[in-house]
């Protein structure tokens, strides 16, 4: 599969000044920006910079991010499931993962967070893919937002549905190892009946052992 990264930008006015919201973005340009020091979320802000540039350069990786003039306050990243997981155990070309996103307490609850979102799937070729997020509750940030397990779920589920994400229900450990913990996904338009046959078996990997 061809994987066509189709550039959108938008402009968003908060109380810390205008940013701009834009993506996917090409390794070389991430190199130039600034990653700030409060994007703590996954590991230290050098090496989650690193990381990013890296999945840029992915074939199928996609970076969307906030930045206020030279300084990146919050990303969201796609790319192929990690090849240790589950969803990675059928390597179907058109499904990618939300693999992570992250905004600095400044700039939280200020809709950025969804417009990260909604530029992502601005880029029609999005359409192709089959996008899947797993929201686990340890990578919340309850102590910063104040808010309980459930609180946060649904303010994140809120979030996933301004796109067309649903909850999709699976037997995977991780996911059932707390009822916090879920399946969300995106099927695009142009998603074909063989490749949500197959996302439905790596669902249910234990359906028919009993």
């Amino acid at each position: 599969m061809k994987h066509i990264k189709n550039f959108n930008s938008i402009e968003m006015d908060t109380r810390q000044g205008l940013v701009k919201v834009e993506g996917p973005v090409p390794p070389e340009q991430l190199e130039k920006y600034e990653f700030h020091e409060d994007l703590v979320a996954f590991r230290p802000p050098e090496q989650q910079k690193k990381a990013l540039i890296e999945i840029a350069k992915l074939d199928e990786g996609r970076i969307i991010i906030i930045r206020n003039q030279q300084t990146i306050v919050g990303y969201v990243t796609y790319l192929y499931p990690d090849p240790l997981e589950r969803w990675a155990e059928d390597r179907i070309e058109n499904m990618i993962e939300l693999g992570a996103i992250e905004v600095i307490p400044a700039y939280r609850g200020s809709g950025v967070g969804k417009k990260l979102l909604e530029v992502s799937f601005m880029d029609e070729e999005m359409e192709n893919y089959l996008v899947i997020t797993t929201e686990y509750y340890w990578h919340w940030d309850l102590k910063g937002t104040g808010l309980n397990v459930w609180d946060y779920r649904k303010m994140m589920e809120r979030m996933m549905q301004v796109v067309g994400f649903e909850y999709y229900a699976t037997d995977d450990p991780e996911i059932t190892s707390h009822p916090a913990n879920c399946l969300m996904a995106r099927i695009g338009k142009h998603v074909n009946n063989d490749t949500i046959e197959r996302f439905d078996r790596l669902r249910f990997r234990y359906r028919f052992m009993y």
